[in-house]
């Protein structure tokens, strides 16, 4: 494993490392994710905007390796993707490491990136979107830095809500299942599916999706 580059950042260190053709971001000595597979990132905004019409708004929380934008630039029914990712380094590294990835998603005249803190930043947008997709740690019982407790929480599920269109799909990343979280989304937001994805070791990757009612 080599390290490509290490950081410091006001919430600590953030390692990108290389193993052979894949790469690693590492937060505080946490795995965050790799580039061996991105099926579960790219489920995450295929069933969020499954029938999706023309005009759609979409919101992606978390930049990482890129899978996610990289199917969302996909989808000709999207009108404007915005993109929120803390890390100035992660966005910076899709110019170069990570490019391939993300397959020059950010290119794309429809994408607008934000570098800033997702709680923060709803606190001071007034956007509405189509489908928010939140994929900014291991889900919402394994957070990558405490203060992102306050997204899964039953305000910050609220905020979230606050930020959907009518009819709108927040549709959120778990490394693991989370039944208190569901009924969270269930009594918040609406009607809630859980798809699965299976993964080589341990449970299952877990894509929550509640449409608001």
């Amino acid at each position: 494993m080599e390290t490509v580059e290490r950081v410091e950042t006001p919430r600590g260190e953030l390692v990108l490392r290389r193993d052979a053709e894949h790469y690693e971001l590492i937060s505080n000595g946490v795995f965050l994710m790799d580039t061996r597979s991105g099926s579960s990132e790219r489920l995450l905004v295929r069933a969020a905007l499954d029938g999706a019409s023309p005009g759609t708004r979409l919101l992606i929380a978390g930049l990482g390796v890129g899978y996610s934008l990289a199917e969302a630039v996909g989808c000709a029914s999207v009108e404007e993707i915005v993109v929120v990712e803390i890390e100035p380094s992660v966005v910076a590294w899709h110019g170069t490491h990570l490019a391939p990835f993300s397959g020059g998603a950010l290119d794309d005249p429809r994408v607008r990136v934000v570098t800033a803190d997702l709680g923060n930043w709803l606190a001071t947008t007034e956007d509405l979107f189509d489908a928010i997709c939140l994929d900014v740690d291991n889900g919402p019982d394994w957070t990558v830095f405490g203060e992102n407790a306050a997204l899964y929480d039953d305000a910050g599920t609220a905020v979230l809500g606050a930020h959907l269109r009518p009819g709108g799909v927040l549709a959120v990343w778990s490394a693991a299942a989370s039944d208190d979280y569901a009924k969270r989304l269930e009594t918040t937001i609406g009607p809630v599916r859980t798809l699965l994805t299976e993964v080589e070791r341990g449970e299952p990757d877990v894509v929550y999706l509640a449409r608001l009612s």
